[in-house]
């Protein structure tokens, strides 16, 4: 079996990820729920792993590095790669299988709220949750949407180019971390230089990535990016805590200015195992009020702002399980599980 075949047999299955490791079972994950199977031998793990590298990159993994790349079979269908390793120097890989093409909003089942601040102009728009929550996905389908209905140029960051674009209304140019450009910070130092209208920032790491994406808003960009938190009200808190005690006060300041939302999402499995995951959405428009709460240091009063403003598009996690509990998508025992408010849930469902 090469790669090929082997990526062609999880894809078969809707798998999302294969795990292949020296010296373990092979194992897909199927609605987020790893399956393990027996049969490929130790030798044609390595030698599938090697297979995916170039001479450089297995020059660098020499090395003890770890490796993040994509690569895009015969048929076509792109993966992202990450390369380590583990148990005494065994080889072992992740790899994530990307849709072939960006899907629309319909398809995600995003919320009208996330669709509308694809319109915004500047600003800052922050996708977030736990890692396999399908952030990616969401900002793509974004990213499509201002390349379909504006005429626009959108600079992407990425480590690594997951989905690719083809122009349409928008130019757009794609910089891979690693073969383009050496690091986050230099791509958005250089690409406040290239005359974007929208910057995609594929993950906001540090403090002087975050920085320098709220600087890019600040000066008239429209800026999306990702973090690695749950909830809106959380994400608010992580990205004020990056900065120094004594820079706090003026990032509140940016903030509450160039915030233009926050979209929270978790992944949930569905009553239908053909449907299989399906994302339940939290959404933070700043409004004045939240704005407000930002810059008067009550960001914990922000849930509070959302759960009173469904009229403007906001919604808490809890409401979207609900959502999807009534409407038979999930049950109500898998809206209780990934409940941040298990007691509140019961209350409103």
């Amino acid at each position: 079996m090469n790669i090929d075949q082997l990526v062609n047999f999880a894809r078969s299955k809707n798998a999302s990820d294969i795990h292949l490791t020296v010296g373990a079972p092979t194992a897909v994950r199927i609605n987020g729920a790893l399956k393990k199977f027996d049969g490929i031998k130790d030798d044609d793990v390595n030698k599938l792993i090697l297979s995916m590298l170039t001479a450089e990159q297995e020059k660098l993994l020499g090395t003890n590095t770890d490796l993040d790349f994509s690569f895009t079979c015969s048929s076509g269908g792109r993966q992202r790669v990450n390369v380590y390793h583990q148990n005494g120097g065994k080889l072992a890989a992740a790899i994530r299988l990307l849709n072939e093409h960006v899907p629309s909003f319909k398809d995600i089942m995003l919320p009208n709220a996330a669709v509308e601040l694809t319109k915004e102009m500047k600003g800052l728009i922050l996708v977030t949750g736990p890692t396999g929550s399908g952030k990616s996905t969401t900002l793509a389908t974004m990213v499509d949407q201002i390349n379909n209905t504006r005429e626009c140029h959108i600079l992407t960051i990425e480590d690594p180019v997951e989905y690719i674009y083809e122009p349409k209304l928008a130019t757009i140019h794609q910089r891979e971390i690693g073969t383009d450009v050496s690091d986050f910070n230099s791509a958005l130092r250089s690409g406040l230089r290239e005359n974007p209208d929208v910057i995609l920032v594929g993950e906001m790491r540090d403090y002087e990535t975050i920085r320098l994406a709220i600087t890019a808003a600040e000066t008239g960009h429209l800026v999306l990016g990702t973090l690695h938190t749950t909830g809106a009200a959380q994400t608010i808190n992580r990205i004020i805590d990056v900065f120094p005690s004594e820079e706090q006060n003026q990032i509140r300041s940016q903030l509450s200015s160039n915030l233009r939302g926050v979209i929270s999402q978790l992944l949930v499995p569905c009553i239908s195992q053909e449907r299989g995951r399906v994302a339940a959405f939290e959404i933070l428009i700043n409004t004045d009020a939240c704005a407000n709460n930002i810059r008067t240091e009550k960001v914990h009063m922000i849930e509070q702002v959302m759960q009173s403003s469904a009229a403007m598009g906001m919604r808490v996690m809890n409401e979207s399980l609900k959502r999807l509990a009534r409407d038979n998508i999930i049950t109500r025992e898998v809206a209780m599980q990934y409940s941040p408010d298990k007691d509140e849930l019961k209350k409103i469902i």
